[in-house]
């Protein structure tokens, strides 16, 4: 029997209750958007499915409304969302912050360990991920409303340490996505551009008895796939959905389709025009300063993607291996709506293998964004008032990278301009950034300090650290006044470094070129350190 369906058939399969899952992405990559169309589409005409749990890992949609999880946002349709995050589907993320619809929001790497876990019948996961911020039991347990009650995570200890313990999830029906079928279900992913946690996502709905249904692009008879190259054997796959939409079947939130973010051919990256000089700039110099020789590196979305392009331009791309969340070593990688891929990797590894590279402590240091950031060095990038974001990998990162550097602007909307190697601040900007206790806790500065992991804060104006559980000021701009340009922009007083620093005034000017500098000398330095 054929298992190629219609969209609409694939739909009629969901039924009231069920547990749908799906893979994570970035924005579009790796989603069976056209699946989730189906069950918005069907619930539209027809008033079902209803009361349905949807869980993904990370970002769906494309930061707007429309996209993504927001096909199902229609009331009665969802009773349930569990996510690594949820801010690209607007109108979901707003269902959950008026109640509408219970939200949890989990670790990134937590969701795609919990696929193993269940596919293998094993007890959950238990981590470190999570103790200390708002994903603690003791704190919200992940809960995002007031109608979110259950409790699926606990605190359990082993060897005399404290664990999170995250409960299996009992999946119905799993949405993968793939670029080739053959006749009998097998499934490559040639042209996405990670390898997205589809084996044991479709395990693990296949061994508790539920289905997985497949959207693709293209069909191959039988036998011609190379098995080497299958992600899922067909023995997994009960239906196939072949692609009718091409706008819901996207590579990236960007593209349908570029064979060099698939790693399918290498491209010439060219010299790279250096960016012009800002607030951005000067604060991913000043970060560039963190990097180590042969350090393995992770750069979250947005600001921190401005560390690559000072590292490229100074040039000492060379000195470190990037890394991006959704199992890529090396190469370049792509930024804004393209990000979660990269050009030229050197390879690329599974999701959920990603994470326990970086959850056992694989990366040197994580450059992750700032927004909020209070008084004893917590951050938050979850939630802001009844917005609703998640966290994605954020977690997972900060909590285990060997060395933990935030990069913000120090507060929302200022305009500064650079004279003669100094900070010059135009307008002080609209909201201070800096305030006495963030709304969630999304990295725990008081986790950080326990477990011994170095922090740095970097602003255009200012550089913090943590000590004894306090946030201390170490360096400030040139040209600044203490406390008329950072004291009184801030909610509170941190603690003053008794050897308070100027940052390095030559950041500020127009050509740098002192980075490579830095990092000769740190490779110097260990090289003098005695081994054992």
């Amino acid at each position: 029997m054929s298992k190629i369906i219609s969209l609409e058939q694939a739909a009629a399969l969901i039924k009231d209750n069920d547990v749908v899952a799906t893979t994570a992405s970035s924005g579009l990559a790796g989603l069976p958007e056209e699946l989730i169309v189906g069950i918005g589409n069907r619930f539209k005409e027809e008033g079902n499915p209803r009361n349905i749990t949807f869980i993904n890992g990370s970002g769906i949609g494309i930061n707007s409304e429309g996209r993504g999880m927001d096909h199902l946002a229609h009331e009665g349709l969802v009773k349930r969302v569990i996510s690594g995050h949820i801010g690209f589907s607007h109108r979901m993320s707003r269902f959950i912050a008026e109640g509408k619809v219970e939200g949890y929001l989990y670790p990134q790497g937590v969701i795609t360990q919990i696929w193993r876990s269940t596919a293998g019948k094993k007890p959950g996961v238990i981590t470190k991920v999570g103790l200390g911020t708002y994903v603690d039991p003791r704190k919200q347990g992940a809960k995002a409303n007031s109608i979110t009650t259950e409790d699926l995570i606990s605190v359990v200890e082993l060897n005399g340490e404290e664990w999170l313990h995250y409960s299996n999830f009992d999946v119905n029906v799993a949405f993968i996505r793939g670029t080739t079928a053959d006749e009998n279900g097998n499934i490559t992913t040639e042209h996405e551009v990670a390898n997205f946690e589809i084996l044991p996502l479709a395990t693990a709905a296949r061994n508790n008895g539920g289905i997985v249904i497949a959207q693709v692009e293209n069909i191959a008879e039988a036998g011609t796939l190379n098995p080497k190259e299958v992600r899922v054997p067909g023995v997994m796959v009960d239906y196939i959905v072949v692609s009718k939409q091409p706008e819901y079947h996207f590579q990236t939130m960007a593209r349908h389709y570029d064979p060099a973010l698939s790693a399918e051919m290498r491209v010439p990256l060219g010299s790279i025009k250096p960016a012009e000089l800002n607030a951005k700039k000067v604060i991913a110099r000043r970060a560039a300063m963190e990097l180590s020789p042969n350090s393995i590196v992770n750069l979250g979305v947005g600001m921190p993607a401005f560390v690559s392009s000072v590292a490229a331009e100074e040039g000492v791309s060379d000195e470190m291996t990037l890394t991006v969340e959704f199992g890529i070593f090396g190469g370049v990688p792509a930024s804004g709506f393209d990000f979660g891929a990269s050009y030229n990797p050197d390879a690329i590894i599974n999701h959920e293998a990603m994470f326990d590279f970086y959850d056992g402590g694989g990366l040197d240091v994580t450059f992750l964004g700032l927004a909020q950031l209070d008084q004893y060095g917590n951050v938050n990038v979850s939630q802001f008032g009844p917005k609703v974001v998640g966290p994605g990998g954020f977690i997972n990162i900060s909590q285990s990278s060997k060395k933990v550097v935030f990069v913000g602007q120090f507060t929302v909307g200022s305009k500064e301009t650079f004279e003669n190697n100094r900070l010059v601040i135009q307008d002080h900007g609209r909201g201070k950034k800096i305030i006495n206790d963030v709304e969630q806790i999304t990295f725990s500065g008081e986790y950080a300090s326990k477990a011994g992991i170095p922090v740095v804060y970097i602003t255009e104006r200012a550089v913090f650290d943590v000590v004894d559980g306090r946030l201390r000021l170490i360096e400030i701009a040139p040209g600044l006044d203490l406390e008329k340009d950072i004291l009184a922009w801030m909610e509170f007083t941190p603690i003053i470094s008794e050897n308070l620093k100027t940052m390095d005034p030559s950041i500020f000017q127009e050509q740098w070129g002192g980075l490579k500098e830095i990092i000769e000398a740190k490779r110097n330095n260990q090289e003098l350190q005695p081994t054992i």
